[in-house]
């Protein structure tokens, strides 16, 4: 299933790209082709968008294996096919509709949070979180300051979605079916519940993130992602000492987004 011959793309024995494979690796034409393809689903992969959605639960260093391949074959870190963005967006439609349904809200309250998680919790604070982590390991953990050696922000934006999905699963979906019966109930098992599953999601989030970075040959002191786990794990004890119910909160956000 996965690629295992690599193109030499190199045209110049200096191990220079001639300028018209330049031209064709600049990040405007990467981003041009890949937006591109958002409008042609015959040549999405959708088969291997679902195993690599599969391996971020099981084995997220299988998925990170499969980006050293297509730097080999295609020269870029980051995906050129949008068919993981494609089911992630449905997956976010379908357990936002779900959340909705949970909370008992009507048509257009779920419109509005189905709008607020795709544009906000996605998206928005995608771009924010990939910018920032693409300036932080460019500045500081490349090992050596050469233009051939930088983090792609495409590759960037990949990581955070690759460590959201696992989170969006567990939060907007598994935990549905504790929501009304368990959860939001005022008892020490319901924040339990609810705050165990918050730190599994934020851990998933924080190892995936990590798995990441460190696939990436020329980074350095990658294991300094890890380090928010300990924040984490001290903010969930506190939370369980606290009787604070991060579940239940969230529900209260999203009530008051859709009024």
């Amino acid at each position: 299933m996965l690629p295992t011959t690599s193109v030499n793309s190199r045209s110049q024995g200096n191990g220079a790209l001639s300028p018209r494979d330049a031209a064709r690796h600049t990040a405007g034409a990467k981003r041009y082709k890949y937006l591109r393809r958002l409008f042609h689903f015959r040549q999405m992969d959708f088969e291997f968008a679902l195993w690599q959605m599969l391996y971020l639960f099981t084995s997220p260093q299988r998925v990170y294996r499969n980006f050293h391949y297509r730097k080999q074959t295609k020269d870029q870190w980051a995906r050129d096919d949008p068919a993981f963005l494609v089911l992630l967006s449905i997956w976010l439609c379908v357990s936002t509709v779900g959340f909705g349904f949970v909370l008992d809200m009507g048509f257009f309250e779920t419109i509005k949070l189905l709008l607020w998680v795709v544009f906000i919790d996605c998206v928005g604070v995608g771009l924010l979180i990939a910018t920032l982590m693409w300036f932080i390991s460019n500045k500081y953990l490349v090992k050596q300051q050469n233009r051939d050696y930088d983090v792609e922000w495409g590759y960037a934006f990949d990581v955070h979605l690759n460590a959201f999905y696992p989170l969006l699963v567990i939060l907007h979906f598994i935990q549905l079916f504790f929501i009304n019966y368990v959860i939001i109930s005022d008892s020490v098992i319901g924040y339990l519940v609810g705050n165990t599953l918050w730190l599994i999601a934020i851990g998933y989030y924080i190892y995936v993130t990590f798995l990441g970075y460190s696939a990436l040959p020329f980074l350095k002191n990658t294991a300094i992602l890890l380090y928010p786990f300990a924040l984490l794990i001290l903010l969930y004890l506190i939370s369980l000492a606290c009787g604070w119910n991060f579940t239940k909160m969230l529900c209260s956000f999203y009530k008051y987004r859709v009024k």
